[in-house]
């Protein structure tokens, strides 16, 4: 199997797969690249409908040129239950990329994969600064965010430290607080269609976002409630079992 950098050849290849619209497994294979490493390429050089085969490469080389030799062989601390710690740390980079793609800053969304692939789900401020490499005020601002988004939360320990947590129970709320978002912009919106008057065409036209965005957040809703159970049900797939747990089979 292949190992290094992706050569410029590889890229115009998944730039083709894109076009195609495969998925990135069956670009990865064949091109002999872990899946990680296509959607990690792809998430870092403006994803599936930017990607741009030179200049992805161009800026990968950029990159390269500007990091420092000693970062080029990265230490990885030893890691639990016989894990191999290469495949943990490139894997980390792909979580951190693919949540970057969803809109997080590149700190919140190092900070929320630090805390997702930790066993305990839960750090305090010092921990997170010290597995990540950088001071706590970079990592009191990226929390904030993450709590006001309801992705993690905050509980004292024993030795009344903060412990930044992330479990189940938090998607279902996140989920919930996106949803009510919805709702303030549907308020919103026929507000608007009283101030433009009911028949004149930008009114009509925010009341159709309004009716659409209501009709998500009602959607959305009642699906978190009927899914809510399987936050909370041990998965009974094997690790090679790639088919998600259905709501009322946990």
């Amino acid at each position: 199997m292949p190992g290094g950098r992706l050569t410029q050849q590889e890229r115009r290849q998944i730039a083709l797969g894109l076009a195609d619209s495969l998925p990135y497994a069956e670009i990865a294979r064949r091109l002999q690249r872990p899946t990680s490493t296509i959607t990690r390429e792809v998430m870092r050089n403006g994803g599936p409908a930017a990607y741009r085969a030179d200049l992805a490469h161009r800026a990968t080389e950029r990159r390269a040129h500007r990091r420092p030799a000693s970062s080029r062989t990265p230490h990885t601390a030893p890691q639990p239950d016989g894990r191999d710690a290469a495949a943990v740390a490139e894997y980390e980079e792909t979580l951190t990329t693919v949540l970057m793609a969803s809109g997080l800053t590149k700190m919140t969304a190092r900070v929320l994969t630090c805390l997702f692939t930790t066993d305990a789900g839960s750090l305090t401020a010092s921990q997170l600064a010290q597995r990540l490499h950088v001071s706590p005020a970079s990592i009191s601002k990226a929390i904030a965010f993450l709590e006001s988004q309801s992705l993690v939360r905050r509980e004292r320990d024993e030795r009344r430290r903060d412990r930044y947590i992330v479990d189940d129970e938090l998607f279902y709320q996140a989920t919930i607080a996106s949803a009510r978002a919805n709702d303030q912009l549907v308020a919103t919106a026929r507000q608007g269609v009283t101030v433009l008057g009911p028949h004149t065409p930008a009114a009509t036209r925010l009341e159709n976002v309004a009716r659409f965005l209501d009709f998500i957040s009602e959607s959305i809703t009642r699906a978190a409630e009927q899914a809510r159970e399987v936050l909370h049900t041990k998965p009974a797939t094997t690790p090679t079992d790639t088919t998600p747990p259905h709501p009322d089979h946990p």
